[in-house]
């Protein structure tokens, strides 16, 4: 990894993406951790996590995390749900996060020096294009060590480094009882058993 300590750079993490990979890896993130690492590395500008949340109920199993991390100073983006009805009359979800993160790691580029994308999608391989012709570098943290690999092999080709998340595992993985952050694993798998139960 190459970081230079007065790189101004700012994290943009999926927060659906990250938690697959890394529940591939069988590893729990400690986002106290992620913060404070990415912190010493160059000069963290901001830390932001997208995550779609289910608006029509009276508690949502991702809240605590949310509010952790809200309090911990992360910058949240979330947005609802949406609901449809796929062409064999299933009722799918939906919360895709992409648009945000584009419209944000753009809009603040002029401030940064090196953006940090946790993300796997494919998608993503145009927006580092875009930052990388303002100048600015562009690393994605992934994994290709899962089966199958969580990291488009475009989006690795375009980033300017590329950090498996297996090799932060030392670093960002939660160690039992030391973080007293809700655990995102049982956010996350709550959050889901509950949308397949509502719409199987």
């Amino acid at each position: 990894m190459i970081f230079y300590p007065e790189e101004r750079t700012a994290l943009f993490i999926d927060g659906a993406n990250l938690y697959a990979t890394a529940r591939a890896l069988d590893m729990e993130i400690d986002y106290k951790n992620l913060r404070a690492h990415f912190s010493k590395k160059a000069r963290l500008i901001r830390a932001f996590y997208y995550t779609a949340i289910l608006e029509d109920q009276e508690y949502s199993p991702l809240r605590p995390l949310i509010d952790w991390l809200d309090y911990n100073g992360f910058t949240l983006v979330t947005k609802p749900v949406k609901e449809f009805t796929d062409e064999h009359g299933r009722r799918k979800i939906k919360g895709n996060m992409d648009i945000e993160i584009a419209v944000d790691m753009l809009n603040i580029s002029e401030a940064l020096d090196h953006v940090i994308l946790f993300s796997g999608d494919g998608d993503f391989r145009r927006l580092l294009e875009a930052v990388q012709r303002r100048g600015l570098r562009a690393t994605v943290v992934s994994s290709n060590r899962t089966q199958p690999s969580m990291i488009a092999d475009e989006l690795r080709r375009q980033a300017d480094q590329f950090i498996d998340l297996e090799d932060l595992r030392d670093i960002i993985g939660r160690k039992g009882g030391g973080s007293r952050q809700p655990d995102p694993a049982e956010a996350y798998e709550a959050g889901f058993e509950e949308l397949q139960a509502e719409h199987a």
